[in-house]
């Protein structure tokens, strides 16, 4: 069994399971919404970890172009920022091919806490791009050749900063990345009396063809709430 901390995966949705779409736009999601930032504290999570879509959606400032060339080549070795480490709140962002842009070591989004960066790297990021996170403080972990190791990522985010409890609030590429490794200990649902039919919108967990084929993942419920503004909260266990 690896050493790793406990992970929650923590989403508002549809009741047609979407993540995204037009079903944010209506009035009767914005309890929703409320109900989700506020159930985060629930868990004490250190880490948020969000994929690059959902980076590029709020967080990253773009993609990096242009990079001037590292004045050495750089190890493909994990940078921990001591002061970063020394916050205590981190967004671990999932970059395997290193094309984010940041203007700090640190976020402060959506009214939370200032969280350190931590960038998830594969060996096919630069030593452009490594320096480039240096010079701006950035952290980064080194998690697997081509596709990110999701067990691996975890370990060392443990071992490196210490991080105990992680939320994942990823698309849903990012999601099943997790769930497919069995690595994901509770999958936390809130769901807004809203529909909207959408076909090209995001559900909870999706496949993508650079992930292995497996099986279906079952959940066992371990508890359901009626929120007010008709809402649910669904929390399941992945059955093993």
């Amino acid at each position: 069994m690896i050493q790793k901390p406990f992970v929650v995966c923590h989403m508002l949705t549809s009741l047609d399971g979407k993540i995204d779409g037009t079903f944010f736009d209506v009035p009767e999601t914005v309890p929703a919404l409320k109900a989700y930032g506020e159930l985060r504290g629930v868990y004490g999570c250190q880490a948020t970890l969000y994929g690059t879509t959902t980076m590029l959606g709020g967080y990253a400032e773009g993609q990096v172009s242009n990079l001037p060339a590292a004045e050495q080549s750089l190890p493909k070795e994990d940078w921990v920022n001591p002061t970063g480490k020394a916050m205590g709140n981190f967004i671990v962002s999932m970059d395997p091919q290193g094309k984010l842009a940041f203007s700090s070591h640190k976020l402060e989004k959506k009214g939370r806490a200032a969280a350190h960066v931590i960038e998830a790297l594969t060996e096919q990021a630069s030593s452009a791009y490594l320096s480039y996170l240096q010079k701006q403080g950035v952290s980064y972990i080194f998690a697997g050749n081509e596709v990110l190791d999701c067990s691996l990522l975890l370990k060392k985010l443990h071992t490196l900063f210490g991080i105990d409890r992680v939320m994942i609030v990823g698309g849903g590429v990012t999601n099943w990345s997790f769930l497919q490794k069995n690595l994901i200990d509770e999958l936390s649902l809130v769901i807004a009396p809203v529909a909207d039919g959408g076909t090209d919108s995001v559900s909870i967990f999706e496949h993508s063809d650079f992930l292995p084929t497996c099986s279906p993942a079952i959940f066992k419920l371990k508890e359901i709430q009626v929120l007010d503004g008709d809402i649910l909260w669904l929390r399941y266990n992945l059955r093993h």
